[in-house]
């Protein structure tokens, strides 16, 4: 008997996101025991909600275009979180499963989302389901899996994310030669709120090392002080000054708020770490003429699909096809993975690791990769980062000058439940 699928998506979206959804969708028609592909309308809160959208009888042209499509319009992400003690919610969970015949249960998303797909996999063993549930990694900040890179070799999303930055700093670097006797130094905030992958991929813009560059990680072992004599040093041989530093580089207290999954969203603050560190350097003075000033992108940093790496396109892809074929061949209780073959040459190969080892991992960003002084990395992550960038930019579909992407029609399943709050949200109240 056939069995149907639910797909859902959690955490913060990304520029590829919907090419693993594509990937899924795609790989499910290759077997004759996948029924009904549904997409839980934002994330496991759909599954409670009973809002699952039918993705198998959408159009050929919507599915394709999911490739071109950013972050997570098509079917919609959360940060609701299933806590232990939230049990009703988990009971639900599995009488929606039951209800709608699924058999496989796919969670798209970071650290968090592949510990709610592992707790989901185990309850349904404990009450008799038939489910099988997989993770497909995802998250820009590249935080997912081991130091070693043995779990996985790197996210989908953070290429494209990490492409982005090359290309802003390289943009950056033209505005601060132009307007450097007024504004010498420009500070640009990168996402990042603990892990320095993201801040970091500036370097992939200046490779040779030839322009007035510093970069600061969370991770940097320096103080605002020495960051500003570094900056003040940069200034006075070269005349200007580019900064990329992470929104979690150690200022003190910028008022950042907390999510749900208890991370900080630095991008909500009333203060930021960029406009921190130009007033400081500001009010310190500079050793040339004009003042600092700051730019702080938001999340343009993982939805500028024109900066999307084809590279990390096809193996967010990739990914999502491979979980499908673990889900579809009774692997529960694994994640889909990528994995790098040794060489100078950059191959992968596409893998699984057991959720157990990937829930709420977090990958910092290697220590040997961060320079003496705190204000460069290495070029060991330059050759780590370099492949996933790809070497040419994305052609957008477009119609009438704006692009085309993919836009669902509202085909849902029908609900034979009773109406449900999610427990968070009906304590919340």
């Amino acid at each position: 008997m056939k069995r149907n699928v639910i797909i859902a998506q959690s955490g913060g979206p990304t520029c590829v996101i919907n090419s693993s959804l594509r990937g899924v969708i795609d790989a499910a028609r290759e077997f004759e025991s996948i029924g009904t592909v549904y997409g839980a309308c934002h994330g496991i809160e759909g599954v409670l909600k009973e809002e699952l959208l039918d993705l198998s009888a959408q159009p050929e042209d919507e599915i394709a275009l999911l490739r071109y499509t950013p972050v997570a319009g098509s079917i919609g992400t959360c940060r609701y979180k299933l806590k232990p003690h939230q049990q009703q919610d988990f009971e639900r969970v599995i009488e929606v499963m039951k209800t709608h015949n699924v058999g496989y249960f796919l969670y798209n998303g970071g650290n968090d989302s592949m510990d709610t797909a592992n707790k989901i996999a185990q309850l349904a063993k404990q009450h008799g389901l038939d489910l099988t549930a997989v993770g497909v990694p995802k998250t820009i900040d590249n935080d997912v899996g081991d130091g070693e890179f043995k779990l996985i070799d790197h996210t989908p999303g953070y290429g494209s994310t990490a492409k982005y930055w090359l290309h802003t700093v390289q943009y950056a670097n033209e505005e601060n030669k132009g307007s450097c006797p007024a504004d010498p130094v420009l500070v640009l905030q990168a996402m990042g709120r603990k892990i320095g992958f993201i801040p970091a991929a500036a370097r992939l813009a200046d490779p040779k090392r030839e322009l007035p560059l510093l970069i600061y990680l969370a991770e940097s072992p320096c103080s605002l002080e020495e960051l500003t004599e570094q900056v003040n040093a940069v200034v006075k041989q070269a005349g200007r000054c580019i900064v990329v530093i992470s929104e979690g580089f150690h200022v003190g207290d910028v008022g950042a708020v907390k999510d749900s999954f208890g991370h900080t969203s630095f991008s909500a603050s009333q203060m930021t770490v960029a406009q921190i560190v130009v007033n400081y350097l500001n009010q310190k003075g500079l050793p040339a003429k004009g003042s600092a000033r700051g730019n702080v992108p938001g999340t343009d940093q993982r939805h500028s699909m024109a900066y999307a790496s084809p590279v990390d396109l096809d193996e967010a892809y990739r990914l999502g096809q491979k979980a499908m074929e673990l889900a579809a061949t009774q692997q529960g209780g694994f994640m889909s993975t990528i994995l790098r073959d040794p060489g100078f040459i950059y191959n992968v190969r596409y893998d699984q690791v057991p959720l157990e080892l990937v829930a709420n991992s977090e990958r910092t960003f290697p220590a040997s990769w961060i320079l003496p002084g705190g204000c460069d990395v290495s070029d060991e992550f330059v050759r780590y980062a370099k492949p996933l960038v790809g070497e040419d930019m994305l052609s957008l579909p477009m119609i009438g000058g704006r692009q085309r992407i993919t836009q669902f029609e509202p085909i849902f399943a029908e609900k034979k439940l009773a109406p449900y709050v999610p427990e968070a949200d009906r304590n919340n109240k």
